[in-house]
């Protein structure tokens, strides 16, 4: 693994911009080459949009870091041209396990329902991921897109202006400046950017803190997630086991609120926590520890002016539920498509005002499913840790109280019910495919639908006519005309004979109807552009 963290993927190199007589205006600049700064940088320019990428890093990131990618990310991976190399190194998993002392509680499927192209779930360091994505990058720079990845560049200054933003920059060969039309910040937790423009998180951060122990190591697991409480190995409190690519595995230990941070970070210590779980004679090397702390905060708005945040720049939620840089690639998957419209001038600039409602949405429901998950594992009084272990012991027994088990709610797609850029709605249509939801994949003519979807907006119709597209306003809905199946009445036609839906760049739905209507179509297209705001 070494070889990999050692590797400098994108030197520094002098750019032409240091030695221009004055600061060089770019379309789009973005901080931070972590997964979604990359992710934001890859879209962009698939759009044809012009993109820099400034980080003082030049390679991938130290430790596995986030490991969980969910189907919906993977999706929007697939789009971005990257996600089979992701899903192919990675582990697969569908089914977690849930113990409490020595007991396995209950199983549960998180995909139990066929004909999807992905998985609900792999397992991939997040070295490997910045890796392939970093090779998209410099594929679709050999292609002739515009995209640049500077290494090297570390941004030590903002000034946003009501219309471009002014960056400083410093590098090896020393300072100088840039300008941007927009810039996007993915530059983290600790996001240098936020504090530059005095920028602040609200939310909480929860009294306790827990050990991950990257181990390598030969075991008979299964590829599953495996979440105690209260074990033998642990007492009073949980752990967590996962299996990672290259017999790497994912141990969490929660250690308490009052500890000895440098103490618990000992090798020898960690290897007693290691032993007691996995049995004096196991046979296993440390790649990765780190000791982190539940947060659950976010930005008040994610746009300020001509300065977007997304990931974890934007909002935090405990590692529990995988619900961290899942819900950042939703950020630039949403935020994308957007931009580029209002930069061509087809959509008003407040279609970015609706970035902050989705994503502040979508947040929110990350925080709070978080903000339970960890009252659950980490109770903080008595009366909760009975209520919670009672749960346990029933959950064994009884399917009722297995809902109520929270071992951290796992990283599910959006749905933004309620945003102004949703159109009509059909009540005869399943629920699970409303106005503002993601696409549900489905194998249609011997490929899958979400491959035909995606980066425009289109017309999907389902045993229904349509013209081959639609324009409003310069932007025109492309056809794409399906034929029932089983998975596709189930998924998308209900009690409805056929289907016409309007569906966004980013593959949520915007409107839908029985039948093609076209003043109905070109008004829902109006509004899923922001022009009826």
């Amino acid at each position: 693994m070494s070889k990999i963290f050692e590797t400098p993927l994108y030197p520094y190199a002098r750019s032409a911009d240091q030695d221009a007589p004055s600061p060089v205006r770019h379309p789009v600049v973005v901080v931070g080459a972590g997964p979604i700064g990359l992710g934001a940088a890859i879209d962009l320019a698939q759009h044809d949009v012009p993109v820099v990428v400034l980080d003082d890093n030049d390679k991938v990131s130290w430790g596995s870091r986030a490991i969980c990618f969910a189907k919906r990310p993977l999706e929007i991976l697939d789009r971005l041209g990257c996600g089979a190399p992701m899903v192919d190194k990675g582990v697969t998993w569908n089914t977690g396990k849930v113990f409490f002392d020595e007991r396995q509680v209950y199983a549960f499927n998180l995909l139990p329902e066929t004909g999807h192209k992905r998985p609900a779930f792999i397992n991939l360091q997040q070295y490997h991921f910045e890796k392939y994505m970093v090779d998209r990058v410099l594929d679709l720079r050999a292609e002739g897109k515009p995209v640049e990845l500077r290494g090297g560049n570390k941004v030590t200054a903002i000034d946003a202006k009501d219309d471009h933003v002014v960056i400083s920059v410093d590098t090896p060969d020393g300072p100088y400046t840039i300008e941007a039309d927009w810039l996007i910040a993915c530059d983290g937790a600790t996001s240098p950017v936020r504090a530059m423009m005095g920028l602040d998180f609200v939310g909480r951060v929860f009294e306790d803190n827990f050990l991950i122990a990257d181990v390598v190591m030969e075991a008979d697991f299964p590829t599953e997630r495996w979440f105690w409480f209260d074990p033998p190995f642990n007492r009073g409190q949980s752990a967590l086991l996962h299996k990672q690519p290259d017999n790497v595995w994912r141990i969490d230990f929660q250690i308490g609120w009052d500890i000895d941070r440098e103490k618990e970070l000992k090798e020898e210590n960690i290897m007693r926590r290691l032993r007691a779980m996995l049995g004096e004679d196991a046979r296993f090397e440390l790649e990765w520890t780190s000791i982190y702390t539940f947060q659950c905060r976010r930005m008040e708005q994610f746009h300020k002016g001509h300065v977007i945040f997304a990931g974890d720049a934007a909002h935090q939620v405990s590692p529990f539920g995988a619900r961290g840089a899942n819900s950042g690639l939703q950020d630039t998957d949403n935020l994308v498509w957007k931009l580029k419209l209002v930069m061509d001038g087809k959509a008003p600039e407040s279609l970015l005002d609706t970035y902050d409602m989705e994503r502040i949405h979508g947040a929110e429901e990350n925080i709070l499913n978080s903000s339970r998950s960890t009252d659950f594992i980490t109770p903080k009084s008595d009366v909760s840790r009975t209520f919670r272990d009672a749960v346990l012991d029933l959950a064994e027994e009884y399917e009722f109280a297995r809902p109520l088990v929270n071992s951290g709610r796992l990283s599910v797609p959006c749905t933004y019910d309620g945003s102004p850029l949703n159109g009509p709605d059909c009540a005869k249509m399943p629920p699970r495919s409303r106005p503002g939801s993601p696409a549900a994949d489905a194998p249609v003519d011997g490929g899958w639908l979400l491959d035909r979807l995606g980066g425009e907006f289109q017309l999907m119709t389902i045993n229904a006519d349509a013209p081959d597209s639609v324009c409003v306003n310069g932007i025109c809905a492309t056809r794409v005309a399906l034929t029932a199946n089983d998975a596709l009445k189930a998924r998308y036609l209900g009690d409805a004979d056929g289907a016409v839906y309007l569906m966004r760049p980013d593959q949520h739905v915007a409107a839908r109807w029985e039948s093609y209507d076209e003043d109905a179509v070109r008004a829902a297209i109006n509004t899923a552009t922001g022009r009826n705001q």
